[in-house]
């Protein structure tokens, strides 16, 4: 860990000037309390650097969670082998897998699916208690359930150190997530304007607590939250029943653990009550178990939290960018991507070169500044992967 400024701690050993540059400017904000922390994966994001934990005393940055509310990681440990997994077809595995989420931005599920009923209901139920209607943001949402997305959101079954196969994804609040949080950053804005509130950086607008602009962001956040964390539990079901279906048996759940890395709570450090959102980085309390992705074609990893206090008890939440998508795409060719990918069931397209693993940080670097913050459980490698384009 090295100590930037007082207010600023950073993890990260791989860096750029411009990623500290504009945490510097958000550990400035006058209402950081005590630090802002930068994790190992830590890159340039909209306003909030990607990879930061902010700590806030009395007001919110709606852009510092993040325009996917809840977006997080999922994995599943079965009883199946290695070995088991590997005598059947990867390739009809992936195809059917394909067929049972919809895949990509803008896709939806064409009807609402009996497992995702109960869910859908609970979203309602929490939606009515919070006093808002989340069709005001998407007319679709129900049908967003049970989707994944695009970018680096991906779905893969990988094996662990003692050949375990796990079941793995990554997603978050979809289209409606998205929008709730574009519409509370766009409030936060309005209100500096009209209090001419001078900031650094339009996207450090804030909402202050007490307000009804802030109890009515807090309120919408918890259930895109909510819906983020359902969204993972419906592909998860979703992705086992294809998995029983390959393997001939039901799936057998040895251990779940569903969590999210963009999202804010309100925790007690350094002796107060402060308002944490971290954007790209999981909660990492002693003995709380986390789930940090490589790239694809790179490790991923079980962890188990440290409770370091410096780091608000964070971690990181994956790899972290080292290029942008439009970098990667002139740096890198489809070539290099199916060379990444040997050994590994995929779609096998040019769609994917942004998130070719080189795009990306080391996944051993970034674990290795992650040492006093996560012990690692399990150590995963995929064999099919699953992504949107």
């Amino acid at each position: 860990m090295e100590k930037l400024t007082n207010r600023l701690l950073s993890w990260a050993s791989l860096i750029d000037e411009k990623t500290v540059e504009q945490a510097r400017t958000s550990s400035r904000m006058p209402f950081i309390y005590p630090h802002l922390a930068l994790m190992p994966d830590a890159h340039l994001g909209k306003g909030a650097t990607v990879g930061s934990v902010i700590p806030t005393l009395g007001a919110i940055m709606p852009a510092a969670v993040g325009v996917d509310i809840g977006c997080g990681m999922i994995a599943v440990r079965t009883q199946f082998t290695k070995a088991q997994l590997l005598a059947r077809d990867l390739v009809a595995l992936r195809e059917q897998i394909e067929r049972a989420i919809p895949l990509s931005a803008g896709r939806d599920n064409r009807t609402i699916v009996a497992t995702a009923e109960p869910r859908v209901a609970e979203l309602e139920e929490l939606a009515a208690a919070k006093e808002f209607d989340p069709a005001r943001y998407a007319g679709r949402w129900r049908n967003q359930l049970g989707s994944l997305g695009s970018g680096n959101h991906f779905i893969e079954v990988s094996v662990d150190e003692t050949d375990a196969v796990w079941m793995f994804l990554h997603s978050g609040s979809r289209g409606v997530g998205n929008k709730i949080a574009t519409h509370h950053i766009a409030v936060a804005q309005r209100l500096a304007k009209k209090w001419w509130i001078e900031l650094p950086d339009p996207d450090l607008a804030y909402l202050v607590e007490g307000t009804e602009e802030f109890r009515r962001y807090i309120a919408e956040l918890r259930w895109a939250q909510h819906f983020a964390l359902l969204n993972r539990e419906e592909m998860m079901d979703r992705v086992a029943r294809q998995l029983s279906e390959t393997m001939g048996e039901g799936v057998q759940e040895l251990e779940r653990i569903n969590c999210h890395h963009n999202f804010t709570e309100s925790e007690k450090h350094f002796g107060k009550q402060v308002w944490v959102s971290r954007k790209g980085a999981i909660q990492a309390d002693a003995g709380r178990l986390g789930l940090i992705p490589g790239s694809m074609g790179t490790a991923s990893y079980v962890v188990s939290g440290l409770g370091n206090p410096l780091s608000l008890n964070s971690s990181p939440h994956g790899a972290g960018r080292e290029y942008s998508r439009s970098a990667a795409r002139r740096t890198f060719t489809h070539a290099q991507l199916r060379e990444a990918m040997t050994g590994i069931e995929f779609r096998d397209t040019d769609a994917f070169i942004d998130e070719i693993p080189q795009a990306y940080k080391p996944i051993d670097r970034v674990m290795a500044d992650a040492a006093d913050l996560v012990e690692v459980r399990h150590t995963l490698h995929q064999l099919v992967n699953v992504k949107g384009d």
